[in-house]
């Protein structure tokens, strides 16, 4: 069988036609063998360059690659979408080509002002922010006017539009321009309150569009704060710059207009009652709602702060006659008899029937704070609008009781944070105390004035409240700041308050210290004005006098002689020390306590040398009026003169001496000028004679106690200041000087010495003459104190050492300056004449001297020359000082022998 079948399968095999080939799916068909080739080869044909980003080469773009004015065609396209991109877009070329928007400014604006009008909102709101962000910040600091009345025309347009969206938002428009160009504000004053008036008109709509209205209340508040007002300008916001736009905004108009904003008067009486329709709105509106929302005591506020601002506007611009207004007399028969002011008060009667306001259902804590808030700004609109007024009694019960029961903390504030919001809110309240308490009599006086001054003392010194306060208190204890009647100093219950405020004040001059300079310049300011106005007011007197004590702190505290803590005086800034300075002048005594601290004061190393001056300048005016006594006035200079520190240099064994007297470097500059300023105070203190017995005892102590060259050297300038010729000094004095000035005498000419070397020898002499001179005076004065110590000069000669303090311990330097010094002395032609006659003494100094150089005391070979040029100097220096007086005798001599042998002649002619 197996051979059967093998041929019957070659036999199957050569019938087949064709092989079956199995293909891949998706492979790609070779094409047909007999397929025709249809390729043209051909060159390519290169073309020039055609394309559109060519064009734009060089130019400012967009991320999208369009220019400028592409995007400005774009912004009148029918899509809004295409609209906002190219705003968009404009956007991002001004971010990051700030040239386009200062080169195309007023075409950009003439362009998108446009769009204010815009019917979608998208569109408006990006206008909005690409004018807030961008276009209005890089042209603030051109040219106004062409840029605003570019805009305001379709603001203006904007704000009559069938669409209340679109009218909302032109007054958005409107608040930017404003906040930008304060100065714009006057030229469009009249319609935009007209249009302001007409919006608000339509507050039934507006009180389901809440945002919306808050934003038209905030814009209208930004246009009321550049009105003149006489308060508040300080609380605007953006601090001094916004206060500055507001001084500047009304100018030209005020030039025109000065009688007084005649046509702003008339639109603001017609809003006055618009405002209060929709306050009154508001108010019925969240009493039918579970709570007060956001967005509603938002407003609520926005128009109260409105209210208030165009109280203060009529308070400041109208200058009638203030008079009792009755509520109960309609308005229209009084527009002929009263103006201004009194017409807002009328127009306020339904806002102040609603208050307070009060929730009618439980509410939780945080809703109490914010009606507290609501009250707080009704009771401040309600004072304003009775400034200068006699308020109605029908109101003025109740906004008392609000008053007293705010400052004294008996309402209630919820869940509020507390302390930081209390004190937040009454700081609009805190203004109108002194006005308040001159008002009130009673019991509605004691209360308010002791929930006054509890607040003033446990506020914190750097809080709002504290400097809220001290204003009040600057008006109720100088009320002549605003032109307020005294308060009745007679009254006890009102003297007991302003002592108790008195006396707060050095206290909190101490607890600021020195962080917080413009505070103590506040503090010190009115100090200074409570002194100037004590001398009127017997009563002041002495508290301004005890205040001293705890003054002193402000200065330095002496627990003992050496140990000082300096006060927050020292790092103040000069016109707070000024302030401080001038506050001394007015007390009726100044207490030896407040002068010690005075005195430390002025030795502090940094202190600057004017406020030394002034200080000195100040307490001797006062005591030329009597109010400090001689005694501790001579003390405050003398403690001036002996501790004041003089650098810079330590001269040989570690006392502070001037070396070859640099002032440049160091302050022996400025403790001359103060010597120099001590000796002329102390010559007009009185009669010399008995300003010397009082200063020759404290004098000599000082100098007994071993001072400092410099030092020593103030205190011997002083008392030969006051001293005459002859001497007016003890006998006693005059021993103990004979015995203090050689060694000072010494350590001057071993510190100065006086060689020939020309680059040493004019600063050396110059200088040693300045602490030579005060002796010179005295021997001049005196030749017994010079004979005294030519004495004390031999008997030095001998000793083996003198003070650790002097700067010529060893002989051979002692010796030498010694013979300097009496070479000195012959140089000075008044000395000259009194040396010449004490030739005993300074033989017995040139034998011991010689005694020295003989002795074994001296076995140095350097010594020895130096001992011995020494004496060549002094023996030299006796022949001519003592042929010279050989000389003038004989000269005398000679010269009385002619006049007598003249007379002879004469007498003998006669007989």
């Amino acid at each position: 069988m197996g051979k059967s079948k093998a041929p019957l399968k070659k036999q199957q095999q050569r019938g087949v036609d064709f092989k079956k080939i199995k293909r891949k799916v998706g492979r790609k068909l070779p094409p047909p063998k007999n397929v025709t080739n249809t390729e043209i080869k051909s060159k390519a044909i290169v073309l020039p360059e055609q394309s559109v980003a060519s064009e734009k080469a060089g130019l400012a773009v967009s991320k999208k690659g369009l220019t400028l004015k592409e995007l400005l065609q774009q912004t009148s396209h029918h899509n809004p979408k295409i609209r906002k991109d190219a705003l968009i877009g404009i956007r991002d070329i001004f971010l990051n080509y700030p040239t386009e928007l200062r080169l195309h400014k007023l075409a950009v604006i003439e362009k998108l002002r446009e769009r204010i009008s815009d019917d979608d909102k998208l569109v408006r709101e990006t206008l909005y922010q690409l004018l807030k962000s961008v276009i209005f910040p890089g042209c603030r600091e051109d040219n106004q006017g062409p840029f605003i009345s570019l805009m305001m025309a379709y603001i203006f347009n904007a704000m009559t539009h069938l669409s209340m969206d679109v009218r909302l938002m032109a007054f958005k428009f409107f608040d930017l321009v404003v906040q930008h160009y304060p100065s714009s504000f006057p030229l469009y004053a009249e319609k935009i309150f007209q249009n302001y008036e007409d919006i608000l008109r339509k507050n039934q709509f507006l009180l389901r569009e809440k945002g919306k209205l808050k934003n038209v209340l905030g814009g209208l508040v930004h246009c009321l704060l550049l009105l003149p007002s006489n308060k508040g300008d300080h609380d605007l916001p953006g601090g001094k710059e916004a206060a500055a736009d507001v001084l500047h905004a009304f100018e030209p108009e005020a030039l025109e207009d000065p009688a007084g904003f005649s046509v702003i008067k008339k639109k603001l009486k017609e809003l006055v009652p618009v405002l209060v329709s929709c306050f009154q709105d508001f108010i019925q509106l969240v009493h039918s709602m579970p709570h007060l929302d956001a967005q509603s005591f938002d407003c609520m506020q926005y128009i109260l702060q409105s209210l208030d601002l165009v109280v203060r506007f009529f308070t400041y611009a109208i200058d009638n006659p203030r008079q009792e207004i009755q509520v109960s007399v309609p308005p229209e028969e009084l527009d002929t008899a009263i103006q201004g002011q009194a017409i807002v008060l009328l127009l306020l009667k339904k806002l102040f029937d609603l208050f307070p306001l009060n929730p009618t259902h439980y509410l939780s804590g945080k809703e109490d704070g914010k009606y507290f808030v609501l009250n707080v700004m009704i009771t401040e609109i309600f004072l304003h609008s009775s400034d200068g007024l006699c308020p109605p009694a029908t109101f003025f019960e109740k906004f008392l009781e609000f008053i007293a029961s705010a400052l004294c903390g008996e309402i209630s504030v919820g869940t509020q944070p507390g302390k930081a919001f209390l004190e937040k809110h009454l700081l609009l309240l805190i203004p109108f105390t002194p006005k308040l308490v001159l008002l009130v009599e009673g019991g509605w006086k004691s209360r308010i004035l002791q929930a006054f001054t509890k607040i003033f003392q446990s506020c914190h010194p750097e809080s709002s409240l504290k400097w809220a306060c001290l204003l009040a208190v600057e008006e109720m204890l100088i009320p002549q700041r605003l032109g307020l009647q005294h308060l009745d100093a007679c009254d006890p219950e009102v003297l007991d308050y302003q002592i108790t405020w008195i006396r707060e004040l050095p206290l909190l001059l101490n607890l600021l210290g020195d962080k917080h300079p413009l505070h103590s310049r506040n503090v010190l300011n009115l100090l200074l004005r409570i002194g100037q106005c004590a001398a009127s007011k017997t009563c002041f007197v002495q508290e301004y006098d005890n205040m001293q004590y705890s003054f002193a702190e402000f200065y330095c505290t002496c627990m003992e002689e050496r140990s000082v803590s300096y006060g927050p005086f020292i790092k103040l800034d000069r016109d707070v020390q000024e302030l401080s300075i001038c506050c001394l002048y007015y007390f009726s005594y100044v207490d030896s306590v407040l002068l010690k601290s005075l005195a430390w004061c002025c030795l502090y190393d940094g202190l600057e040398p004017f406020v030394i001056f002034r200080i000195v300048e100040i307490l001797h005016s006062a005591y030329k009026v009597g109010h400090i006594q001689i005694a501790d006035h001579i003390s405050f200079f003398i403690t001036l003169l002996s501790g004041f520190k003089v650098s810079p240099g330590v001269c040989h064994v570690g006392k502070s001496f001037p070396v070859l007297g640099n002032d440049e470097i160091s302050n022996r500059g400025t403790f001359k000028s103060i010597t120099s300023l001590v000796c002329s105070c102390m010559l007009q203190m009185g009669d010399d004679y008995l300003v010397l017995r009082i200063l020759e005892k404290v004098v000599l102590s000082q100098i007994s106690l071993d001072p400092a060259l410099d030092n020593l050297c103030a205190l011997l300038r002083v008392l030969a200041a006051l001293d005459s010729r002859p001497t007016r000094l003890s006998q006693q004095s005059i021993i103990n000087l004979s015995n203090l000035l050689p060694v000072y005498l010494i350590d001057v000419v071993s510190c100065f010495p006086e060689d020939t070397d020309e680059s040493t020898g004019p600063v050396g002499r110059s200088s040693s003459h300045y602490y030579l001179l005060p002796c010179f005076f005295l021997f001049y004065r005196s030749d017994k104190i010079l004979r005294f110590v030519l004495k004390k000069l031999c008997s030095l000669v001998i000793e083996k050492r003198l003070s650790l303090s002097s700067c010529a311990p060893d002989h051979s330097s002692r010796i030498a300056a010694i013979v300097s010094l009496i070479r000195l002395m012959h140089q000075d032609v008044k000395i000259r004449k009194i040396l010449s006659s004490c030739k005993a003494e300074i033989d017995l100094i040139l034998q011991n001297i010689l005694t020295i150089q003989s002795s074994e005391q001296i076995n140095i070979i350097e010594e020895r020359h130096k001992i011995q040029s020494a004496v060549d100097q002094l023996k030299a220096l006796m022949r001519t000082l003592f042929s010279e007086s050989w000389k003038s005798k004989s000269a005398c001599l000679v010269q009385s022998a002619l006049k007598n042998a003249m007379h002879d002649a004469s007498m003998s002619e006669e007989d």
